[in-house]
């Protein structure tokens, strides 16, 4: 089996986040890598990742950062694979890294989630495969139909929630 999603963090102590990515990878049975990689701290080896990446047979990557959260850029500076930017909640809220990875230079694109969302990063990486492979599209498709169904199941929940002016 090889992957074909690399989830890449800075640090291990993203992984508590980045779990919600693997989680739904691996439900809709999408093989993925996880690795610990620095802009700052290891720049050789981010470059190395992302030259090779396509060549290994990864079809998108999802980098997650906090605080100046330069990693997703430089992958996407550095491949033609789509990147999805996961800003991480460190200092001002997740804020800086949001506005790092959102506020990239023409030509170098990182779509990019809501802090801490990486949930809907592996959603997102999901439907870009589901473009080409059927078997992933049905998956995502029920995926989808899954949440209609918390709704549906939620709201007959709150129906046996009683107040005294509730009119429902």
């Amino acid at each position: 089996m090889k992957p074909v999603v690399s989830i890449i963090m800075g640090s291990t102590s993203d992984l508590p986040v980045m779990e919600k990515a693997a989680a739904l990878l691996d439900e809709l049975e999408i093989p993925f890598e996880m690795l610990a990689l620095s802009a700052h701290r290891t720049p050789r080896e981010v470059e190395d990742f992302a030259a090779g990446a396509a060549g290994r047979g990864i079809r998108v990557i999802i980098a997650a950062a906090g605080m100046a959260a330069h990693l997703g850029g430089v992958i996407a500076a550095l491949t033609t694979l789509p990147v999805i930017g996961v800003p991480i909640r460190s200092s001002f809220d997740g804020l800086d890294s949001l506005l790092s990875i959102v506020q990239m230079p023409p030509g170098i694109p990182v779509a990019t989630v809501g802090v801490n969302g990486a949930l809907n990063a592996a959603v997102l990486a999901s439907q870009i495969l589901a473009l080409s492979d059927e078997r992933i599209a049905g998956r995502v498709a029920e995926y989808k139909a899954s949440l209609t169904q918390k709704i549906v199941k939620a709201n007959a929940d709150l129906k046996s929630v009683s107040y005294k002016y509730k009119t429902n």
